[in-house]
């Protein structure tokens, strides 16, 4: 019996994940389940203005899920391939941009 309530739990838990990625808007704790992470560290994050975030009425926190979707793509790390042929380009134009 405690396998079945389990896994129903589990089945729960992944209803809501996937209801939050319908959605546009996200509370806090949706937020944070979206980006995994603690609603303690979103929440700092928000208090130091580090992610976009909402307070329309100055207490209860939202965020825009395309906004948060830019905020996980921000600081893009070159690849090596990348690297190797801005480094090929470079010398075959001599040095020219």
């Amino acid at each position: 019996m405690e396998a079945i309530i389990e896994r129903l739990n589990a089945i729960e838990r992944k209803l809501e994940e996937l209801a939050a990625l319908n959605k546009e808007t996200l509370n806090l704790k949706e937020a944070a389940r979206y980006l995994n992470m603690s609603c303690s560290h979103l929440y700092k994050l928000t208090s130091a203005k580090e992610i976009p975030h909402y307070k329309p009425r100055g207490k209860q926190v939202f965020f825009e899920r395309k906004e948060l979707d830019r905020w996980l793509l921000q600081n893009r790390q070159t690849t090596k391939a990348e690297m190797e042929q801005a480094a090929i380009d470079y010398v075959v134009k001599g040095g020219k941009r």
